[in-house]
């Protein structure tokens, strides 16, 4: 039976992909593309596939490496985030469907991506052979990530403080994000049908222009939105603050690291 929740899955409201866009993507996602296309060695005239695409950060990237020679598809359950890519890039084919079971023939792709995705996948391992099914022989799938919880030291004490003034399920919404930030287990697991793997950590950082801005972009942009109410949200901007300025500069701004994983297969020659 699947245990997993809305939350588990990053499942949001249209509301919350809007801001999602407009603030997550330049905060933590916008460095990240170029990096993940690289180690997936997307070029001119590749098909690509990006796995739960979101609002399509790294399938537009694809887009612009692949030409006109190439073709890229986007793939997300969550139809708020498919209308926000669909507005912002008409051009790439945008599909609604989920990783464990891609709607999508045999060897139809030469590259397949994602980016923070696989963390809200309900079965990865089914999701990892589907990917592995629709590469042609000798394609590539390239992955990012989150590193774990304790090397992001911004959103540990985010999830600290959840926990205190609310509980432990509103904090597992921000711990959620985090849960395939163990190297060896992402090696384990794409291995097991990809050749040539390799598992590589890279720095990261997150950066929101205050902690007002910070608070904002998490609560309202991903799961908690529909979660923590106006009275509440008031009471964590106080609390937030007080305890999460060691993460500010002197003019305001925040920033800290934010680690992530990528990893690359090769789709085995037949």
């Amino acid at each position: 039976m699947d245990s997993m929740t809305n939350d588990d899955r990053g499942q949001i409201a249209h509301s919350a992909a809007e801001v999602y866009e407009e603030f997550f993507v330049p905060a933590l996602f916008g460095d990240w593309p170029d990096r993940v296309l690289d180690a997936a060695d997307v070029g001119p005239g590749h098909r690509v596939l990006d796995v739960a695409c979101g609002t399509g950060v790294l399938a537009r990237a694809a887009s612009r490496l692949v030409g006109e020679g190439g073709k890229v598809v986007g793939l997300d359950p969550n139809e708020g985030m498919l209308e926000v890519a669909r507005r912002l890039d008409s051009a790439i084919v945008w599909h609604s469907g989920i990783a464990e079971d891609l709607p999508f023939e045999d060897a139809s792709f030469d590259r397949v991506v994602s980016q923070f995705g696989m963390m809200f996948f309900t079965d990865r391992e089914a999701a990892v052979e589907e990917m592995a099914r629709v590469l042609a022989p000798g394609g590539v799938l390239g992955l990012a990530t989150w590193a774990s919880l304790d090397e992001t030291p911004g959103y540990a004490a985010m999830v600290d403080l959840l926990a205190e003034l609310f509980d432990d399920e509103t904090a597992n919404a921000l711990r959620a994000p985090y849960v395939m930030g163990d190297p060896d287990e992402v090696g384990r697991l794409i291995s097991k049908v990809f050749t040539n793997t390799t598992v590589t950590r890279h720095h990261g950082v997150a950066r929101f222009d205050s902690i007002e801005a910070w608070l904002h972009t998490d609560i309202r942009g991903w799961t908690l939105s529909d979660k923590i109410d106006d009275e509440q949200y008031a009471i964590l901007l106080s609390e937030g603050r007080r305890r999460l300025n060691q993460f500010t500069d002197k003019h305001g701004k925040v920033t800290f690291p934010a680690p992530a994983l990528i990893s690359v297969g090769t789709r085995e020659l037949q």
